[in-house]
């Protein structure tokens, strides 16, 4: 069966649900801590996609380095 109704994983990050299981089972395969690296990561780079922000290495590293610096 198909689901028909929103991916709210992919409203929320641009990642479809599919995909960020991938991304939480490497997280936990790596010993990172997943809802981290959605929170602080994943969401501030979704956010320069939505607002057609040119994303170049530069912005990627502050988003990083924004996200490091909360722990």
């Amino acid at each position: 069966m198909i689901n028909k109704g929103l991916d709210t994983t992919f409203i929320h990050f641009g990642i479809r649900k599919d995909d960020m299981e991938i991304i939480k089972n490497l997280c936990e395969e790596q010993g990172l801590g997943f809802e981290w690296l959605e929170e602080n990561i994943l969401k501030e780079f979704h956010n320069l996609k939505i607002n057609n922000e040119d994303i170049d290495s530069k912005k990627i590293e502050k988003i990083i380095e924004k996200a490091l610096n909360k722990i």
